[in-house]
């Protein structure tokens, strides 16, 4: 492919009369494998590669993007022509060049992997899911996913960065059957920069116990009860309030924690912190889509709001620095959003290792007297973002004096994402992410439940 010189681009950006030009160049290839009964189901490559031009021009913004590194020439004219169309913003600008540190995202080992390599890992994904219980009939998805990509930004700020990243991940959904012709399903996920990272067979392993620990599911009457969410669930609550957390949705009034920096919005157990430089996380990189250095930053300590998530546009909005929090593809303009966000015990280092271990943490449920251990939730996403009032349906097992009784079926969860946070009672160490958003499991005071 024919090399880009960005700073070239970026000379002639301003010998047109632009005052500031930023270049953004992203590529990415993949391979993703899925197993059914022993074999190659499907496999999957992709390539992607992008050239996105910003430039501004008497506080005008102008944008163009390009797949092809022969249209450069092209996007420089668009982006200046469109720059005369757009209207003035006094808060458009580039961010100033930073130091940033190294991090680690890139494993070597990804990029040796083979194809064959993948698929014999799928096929082990799909021969650990089965083989864990008599009673798991099938398995539905067996996937296992690489990628390598590689960013760079140079603008006439200064900023001349580049990094090279990797992933590996492998999702799994199996189906349990008993001999009274109930079915269940459970899946279950692991993602990282580093191989080394997934266990394969762990993965597997564990969607099938959470198939086979929802066999004999039955419906419960109306009842309000303590409740302990699973990981997997905390993390789809979490992902509802880090949406919030983002100060593009507080400027555009579409956050339900608008106006509360500096005041206690969830439990004072409890700190969320985005940290966009933990090591092998899958949100790390060591600077943003802007070239602004990533940092490790407690946006909620002690229960108390300290801040929202910035990129350069928002913070000068707001009269504050960047977050390090700019996101965007080569199609679009840098938005905000959260590099490896997690929820963990106020003061608690320990709990910030990351886990890949999916075990219940038991000692949360040894706490009810009664209650339910909720380990699926659907329609999360379907929560208010303007108030956080929320309707979902849970799936799970009652718990009697700290033992699981039964598990529930088709039980309604009500109630509000702050409300929710605010009644943690206790917190586990059983710490894992899903993607670049990780919390342990969590007691919540009495929750409304219906039938």
């Amino acid at each position: 492919m024919k090399e880009v010189n960005g700073e070239e681009i970026i000379r002639k950006a301003i010998s047109k009369g632009c005052d500031a030009a930023e270049i953004f160049i992203k590529s990415s290839r993949g391979v993703s494998v899925e197993a059914k009964n022993g074999k190659v189901e499907a496999l999957e490559a992709s390539l992607d590669f992008g050239i996105a031009l910003r430039v501004i021009k008497k506080q005008k913004i102008g944008f163009s993007f390009t797949t092809n590194p022969d249209g450069v020439e092209k996007i420089i004219d668009e982006a200046v022509e469109g720059a005369e169309w757009t209207n003035k913003d006094e808060f458009v600008g580039l961010p100033d060049c930073m130091q940033s540190g190294e991090l680690s995202v890139f494993d070597n080992r990804i990029e040796t992997l083979k194809d064959e390599d993948i698929i014999r890992d799928a096929i082990l994904l799909e021969e650990s899911s089965l083989s864990f219980d008599e009673r798991i009939k099938k398995v539905r998805k067996a996937e296992v996913s690489v990628g390598l990509g590689s960013t760079a930004i140079v603008s006439s700020k200064g900023i001349n960065t580049s990094y090279k990243s990797s992933y590996y991940a492998a999702h799994v959904t199996a189906l349990a059957q008993d001999a009274g012709g109930d079915s269940q399903m459970g899946w279950d996920y692991a993602g990282s920069r580093r191989r080394g990272d997934i266990d394969i067979k762990a993965v597997g392993k564990e969607a099938s116990r959470r198939a086979i620990e929802l066999l004999g599911s039955r419906k419960i009457s109306a009842v309000r009860v303590p409740v302990v969410l699973s990981t997997a669930v905390a993390v789809d609550f979490l992902e509802i309030l880090s949406a919030s957390l983002s100060s593009e949705a507080v400027q555009k009034q579409r956050s339900f924690l608008t106006e509360k920096v500096g005041r206690n919005i969830i439990s004072s157990l409890i700190d969320i912190i985005d940290d966009g430089t933990m090591a092998w996380g899958t949100g790390t990189k060591p600077v943003d889509d802007e070239g602004v250095p990533t940092l490790n930053k407690t946006l909620v300590s002690k229960g108390i709001l300290n801040g929202y998530l910035y990129n350069t546009y928002t913070a000068k909005k707001d009269g504050v620095s960047s977050t390090g929090n700019a996101v965007r593809g080569f199609k679009s303009l840098p938005g905000v959003g959260v590099t490896n966000l997690y929820l963990k015990p106020h003061g608690d280092q320990k709990s910030a290792v990351r886990s890949q271990n999916g075990t219940n943490n038991n000692t949360l449920l040894k706490s009810m007297s009664r209650g339910i251990l909720i380990l699926g939730a659907m329609g999360v996403h379907t929560a208010n973002p303007i108030s956080g009032d929320f309707s979902v349906g849970i799936s799970g097992l009652w718990i009697e004096n700290g033992e699981a009784a039964y598990p529930v079926k088709e039980a309604v969860m009500s109630g509000n994402i702050l409300d929710l946070f605010k009644k943690v009672e206790a917190v586990g160490s059983d710490l894992r992410f899903y993607g670049s958003t990780g919390s342990p499991s969590l007691l919540i005071g009495d929750m409304d439940i219906s039938a």
